[in-house]
Formats: C-alpha cells, sequence, structure tokens
C-alpha cells in the first residue's frame, strides 16, 4: 500500500508539471504563430520569450528523479505521505504556474508584434510564476530530510 501511495505522489510530479508546461507553450505557441504573421523577423525573439514555460515539466522530472530514488519495499506510511506530499505541491504548483506563465508570455509576444519592445518586460514577469515553480522544488528537496532514510 506505502509504495502506491508513493508511486501515486510520482506520478502527480511529473504527470501535474508536464501537463502545466505543455499547455502553457501551447499558450505561448499559439501567440508566436500570430506575432509571425506581422513580422516573420521576430521569430526568434518570439520563441526565446514562449519556451519559458517549458521549465515547469523539468522542475517536475528533477523531483521525479530525487523521490524515485527513496521508494523501497520497506517504505513506511510516514514516507510514502511525504513522497505523496512532494508529488502534491510539486505537481499543482507546477501546472499552474506554467499555465499563467505561458499567458503571461503570450501577452508580451503578442505586444512584440505589435511594435512595442517588451522582450525584456516579458521575462521579468514571467520570473514571477516561474519562482513559485522554483519554490515548490525547493521545498520537495527538503521534505526529503523527514523521510530519514
Amino acid at each position: 500500500m506505502e509504495v502506491m501511495i508513493a508511486m501515486v505522489g510520482l506520478g502527480l510530479m511529473i504527470g501535474l508539471s508536464g501537463t502545466g508546461s505543455a499547455c502553457g507553450l501551447v499558450i505561448s505557441g499559439q501567440a508566436v504563430m500570430g506575432m509571425i504573421k506581422k513580422r516573420p523577423d521576430a521569430f526568434g525573439t518570439g520563441l526565446a520569450m514562449a519556451a519559458a514555460p517549458a521549465t515547469q515539466g523539468l522542475y517536475g522530472f528533477v523531483a521525479y528523479i530525487l523521490y524515485s530514488q527513496k521508494i523501497t519495499p520497506e517504505l513506511t506510511m510516514w514516507q510514502a505521505g511525504i513522497v505523496l506530499g512532494a508529488g502534491l505541491a510539486v505537481g499543482i504548483v507546477c501546472c499552474i504556474s506554467a499555465i499563467y506563465q505561458g499567458i503571461i508570455c503570450a501577452s508580451g509576444i503578442a505586444a512584440y508584434g505589435s511594435g512595442h519592445n517588451v522582450f525584456g518586460q516579458t521575462l521579468v514577469l514571467a520570473a514571477f510564476p516561474e519562482f513559485y515553480a522554483i519554490l515548490s522544488l525547493v521545498v520537495a528537496i527538503l521534505m526529503q530530510g523527514l523521510m530519514k532514510i
């Protein structure tokens, strides 16, 4: 039972963070497609802004790697609960932050396509939801200390 609970946590880490990144990338990617209709020369700049939501999926993957090494048949219910909690924390925060980061990036891409030089401002604003995704990964790493393995 404990291993099943921990496996659900691992699935949430990678599944939710990857889903959020995919959604955020679609949102920002659609904006790039609209932008290059007006400014085909700006594809590289749009691509740089559109790629930001990809990182949350990587955070989920890092958490998965760190926790998957802790899953053994001797896992206690306490330890399984920590893996599940870490999976929920990383998965939910990364999912939501990636989607909203994609929306921020899409707005910046649209503004850039209209001739406004907002590349730097867009990346600064995109860093705000990114911070919480990083924070969720840091908390998940710190939670490993509670496992006592």
